[in-house]
Parts: C-alpha cells; structure tokens; sequence
C-alpha cells in the first residue's frame, strides 16, 4: 500500500488538521475553567445563555459585515435549531450542572470519553466509519477507565453529588458524540455559516428556559470576572473554536474531530488547579491514563507505524523513530 494517497472514502488528518486540533483542545479546556467561574454568581441555563448568546450576537454580526449572509430555507434551521440542541444547549448544561459537583479536571477528563461514544454511534449511523477491531479495543479501554474514576462510587453507593456530576459530564459527551455525525450534513456550508447557524438555534431555544425557569432580571448584577469569564468563553472558546472545529470536521470526520478531548483535560486540569486551587486525585490521573490508551487505539496511527515497521525485512522500530513518524505521517484513521 502507498503511502500518502487516500482513497474518496476516506477522511484524513493532516499536518494542519493536527494543528488546528491542538489549538482547539487548548481553548476548549479553558472553557472548563470559564464556566466554573460564571457558575459562582449565575444559575445553570444564564451560564449557557451568557456563552451562546453573546457568541450568536458577534458571529451574526460579523457576517453581516462580511455581507455573507446565512441560508434562508426552512429546513436548514431547523438542522441548525437540532444540532443546537445537540452540540450546545443539552451538553453545555450538563456539564455547567456536573460542575456544580465536580472539579474542572474532572470534568474535564469523563468529557474525553466523547470519541468512545463517537465510535459507537458512527458505526451504526454512517458508512465510512464504521468499528474496527482496534476502535472496538480502545472504547472498552476507555470505558474501563470510566471505572477507575467513578466505579467505587458506584460499587459504594457512596459520593450521591459527584456521582451525579459524574454521570451528568457522561451524557454530556453521549450528546456530543450524536452531535459530530449529525454535523456531517453540513459540508456544503462554510464553517462560519454553521457555527453561527447552530449558536443562534441554541440561542433562541434557551431564551425562553432562562425567563422561566432562572429569570435573570432577579439576580445580582455579576462582577467584572463574571464578565470577563463570560466574554473569553463566548468569543474565544465558542466563536473562534466552532470555527476551528468545523473546519476539522468537514475534513477529517467525527471520530478523528472528537480526538481533542483526549487534549483537552491537560489544559482545563492545568488551570484548575493553578487557578482555582483544585487537587487532582491520583485516581482521576490514572483513569485520565486509561482513557487516553483508549483514545490512542482508537485514532490507530501508532499500531499502524509499529507494524509498518515490524513488517520491514530486519528491523523492529526505535522508540525516537516512532514519535517522529506519529507527527510527520499524513495519512487518516
């Protein structure tokens, strides 16, 4: 097999991709951070409403600016209005409401789960991605790491509230998985246009939630780091990330997309404890570990270099030769 020719069906990632993927999983993960903050002064749908709202407000107007202006058709917002729900106002919520009762970190870590249910759900709703022996070995790895962080709690019937938190930042991840196959449908759009499609949907599902439920106008006036905290996550880790994310998205598929949540904990953990003082359990770092193993059998390229390498006459891989070619090597899952 040559190396470097993908065939149409496949979806690759390559040296851009990668690096748009790590840029991505860094601002994601202080977006863990931004909402802890928020979750201070403001109930749980205000949170939401602050990011998607504001974001909704900036991209719209960007791209009136831009005179670039948004599809009309009846159906394609209502695609918009469901992947809202999806990628923002279900997952969005649940984890504001898992943070309430776990760390960032944590937090963070059970939303690396998102490509094992990824995997899951493109394999029986899309037809060029479907599971592999080694995706199939790295989401029961990863769900054994789900147990190194929350199975005493269950086996205990011990820890009700972070179990709650627990299972909330789980479903979380279900949800976004649905998201990233759903989101499939939207190639022939720009990037922008979808970001901007899907924060609006969400913005105007949520608006009518937040009067009734959390009604804002009875709370305090929030504080400049609430402020502060609400714009970086509206304008850097929604605006310019969804950006990113379609972009990744359009060319690499869902389950190499979703990789960024196995990036994502190092950041929001870093900042987490830096910032707010969190510890981090040696229990949380080895279900981190856990699931990263997974991850790595699920996006494959080290098995496959590995094996490339065995296959040539005389010689194993050096460890150094290996890194260099997980970097360099341009191929797709």
């Amino acid at each position: 097999m040559k190396r470097g020719k993908i065939t149409p069906t496949e979806l690759a990632m390559g040296r851009r991709e990668w690096a748009m993927l790590v840029l991505l999983a860094v601002i994601w993960g202080s977006s863990f951070f931004f909402f802890k903050i928020m979750l201070a002064a403001l109930p749980p749908f205000t949170v939401v409403l602050g990011r998607v709202g504001l974001s909704a407000v900036i991209l719209n107007l960007w791209l009136l600016l831009r005179r670039d202006y948004m599809p009309t058709s009846a159906r394609t917002w209502g695609a918009f209005l469901v992947m809202g729900l999806l990628n923002n106002v279900i997952p969005f919520t649940l984890i504001v409401i898992g943070e309430t009762r776990i760390s960032v970190g944590l937090a963070s870590i059970l939303n690396a789960t998102t490509p094992m249910f990824t995997v899951l759900v493109a394999h029986w709703l899309t037809t060029n991605e479907k599971l592999t022996p080694g995706k199939f070995a790295g989401v029961a790895i990863g769900l054994a790491g789900v147990a190194v962080l929350i199975g005493p709690d269950v086996l205990a019937g011990a820890g009700a509230e972070d179990l709650a938190g627990e299972i909330a930042c789980l479903s979380a991840a279900l949800s976004y998985a649905f998201a990233a196959i759903y989101g499939r449908r939207f190639k022939g759009l720009k990037p922008i246009q979808v970001a901007t499609g899907q924060i609006t949907g969400s913005t105007l599902v949520l608006l009518p939630l937040v009067a009734v439920i959390d009604r804002p106008w009875t709370l305090q006036v929030p504080g400049a780091d609430i402020w502060g905290a609400m714009i970086g996550i509206a304008v850097l880790c929604t605006v310019f990330a969804y950006v990113l994310y379609f972009r990744i998205l359009a060319v690499a598929g869902a389950t190499n997309v979703l990789l960024v949540t196995l990036l994502v904990p190092v950041s929001a953990l870093l900042l987490g404890w830096l910032a707010l003082g969190e510890s981090v359990a040696p229990r949380a770092l080895g279900g981190m570990a856990v699931i990263g193993l997974g991850l790595a059998c699920i996006d494959g390229r080290i098995a496959r270099i590995l094996l490339a390498k065995l296959r040539r006459p005389g010689g194993g891989a050096r460890p150094e030769e290996v890194v260099m070619h997980l970097f360099n090597d341009g191929d797709g899952i």
